[in-house]
């Protein structure tokens, strides 16, 4: 007993020193959110928008910009997706979702990118952070000078993993229309893609599964992303995608004070999003002499009529509509001569011979009834005697 309540009063003094090590944050959660921005990605522009420049605290969204960072160094060849990555005593120490890295492991920049998106795990942002940066400090310099070069001017991190500030930390902050900028420009790399929209990845030679927090991947069609984030201040946040018809919509829901609402507040507007903006062709479709045409509604033929280069017109000569007739009907009359006047007696010989036919049955009718009327008579006759 007196170990059990030992082990109680040692877990309220690690909790209490915990909760004094974490520098007080103002709730900005809101009922249903604290800010919310949709926006067509392709173009930009905004869709629908609520408090979109609000203050608000990523969590763990912001390690979208810890995958922009990682990726902008693989496309300039400076880091490798094969390359190992060693854990540190640092990274194996940071708490909340992780992966459970140990020192002894090395894993490679790959594998820590899918536990980062998928697991949401702090302890693999941190092992990313200290393989690239050197330390935690100067990747936070990185994430901070491309979220600047990018526009993402209301944005300031302090952290590599989205967790809420130790004392004397400041918080990361940022905007739903920043964070729509960091989105926009991840949604033009497909490989971004393929690591936010892993629903389920194993980890750690299947011995460890990872589970995406992202429900809407599951709940809304064609959603591959791209990063949710929680802490008490900051409440449910989530920045989302989705690809139908063409179009791709980009949703950003910040401060949500439960999860249900922020995925079903999501879902909502994405799907008002694609309202808003008609479907599109898919590009790099070639038109060849042999291709069928391609119906085209009014506006997308308005919108091709814009978009075309303006060139000099060739001459063209209008035909008039009863000279037009004359000429489709004329490879016609060429092709079988003098159809029209083989219709005409055609005609006449089924109509004299429906006629013979129907004179034919009248007489075989009335010559019945005949025969009928002389029969009855000599049937009366013979009653008669």
């Amino acid at each position: 007993m007196k170990r059990l309540t030992l082990a109680i009063l040692l877990c309220l003094l690690m909790a209490s020193v915990a909760f004094a090590a974490r520098t007080p944050l103002n709730t900005i959660s809101r009922d249903p959110y604290s800010s919310a921005l949709v926006i067509d990605a392709e173009t930009g522009k905004t869709l629908f928008e609520e408090n979109a420049d609000a203050t608000v605290y990523p969590a763990s969204v912001l390690k979208l910009m810890n995958l922009y960072v990682v990726l902008d160094r693989i496309e300039h060849g400076t880091l490798k997706l094969d390359e190992m990555v060693q854990v540190t005593p640092e990274a194996a120490r940071i708490g909340g979702s992780q992966v459970y890295l140990d020192p002894k492991e090395q894993f490679t920049v790959d594998d820590l990118l899918y536990a980062l998106m998928v697991q949401s795990a702090n302890d693999a942002a941190t092992a990313l952070a200290i393989h690239i940066a050197g330390s935690k400090d100067e990747f936070i310099d990185l994430m901070n000078k491309k979220a600047q070069g990018l526009g993402m001017t209301h944005s300031h991190f302090h952290s590599v993993h989205g967790l809420p500030p130790s004392k004397g930390q400041e918080p990361d902050v940022t905007t739903a229309r920043d964070l729509a900028i960091l989105c926009r420009e991840l949604t033009k790399r497909p490989q971004a893609l393929q690591y936010t929209g892993t629903i389920v990845r194993p980890f750690r030679d299947e011995k460890f599964i990872m589970r995406n927090h992202n429900k809407l991947l599951n709940r809304v069609a064609g959603c591959d992303g791209l990063k949710t984030g929680y802490y008490d201040a900051a409440g449910f946040s989530i920045a989302a995608t989705a690809q139908k018809n063409g179009v791709r919509i980009i949703a950003i829901v910040m401060g949500c004070k439960d999860r249900k609402v922020r995925d079903a507040k999501t879902a909502e507007l994405l799907a008002r999003g694609f309202r808003l903006v008609p479907p599109r062709t898919e590009p790099g479709v070639a038109v060849t002499a042999s291709a069928q045409p391609v119906a085209l509604d009014a506006q997308q033929v308005s919108a091709t009529a814009v978009a075309a280069p303006q060139s000099q017109p060739e001459p063209t000569i209008e035909i008039p509509p009863q000279q037009t007739m004359q000429q489709e009907a004329l490879p016609q009359a060429l092709a079988n001569p003098g159809s029209e006047n083989q219709g005409g007696w055609s005609k006449f010989f089924m109509g004299l011979a429906a006629g013979f036919a129907l004179f034919a049955a009248c007489f075989f009718v009335a010559a019945s009834l005949k025969r009928k009327s002389d029969k009855d008579i000599r049937i009366k006759r013979r009653d008669l005697y």
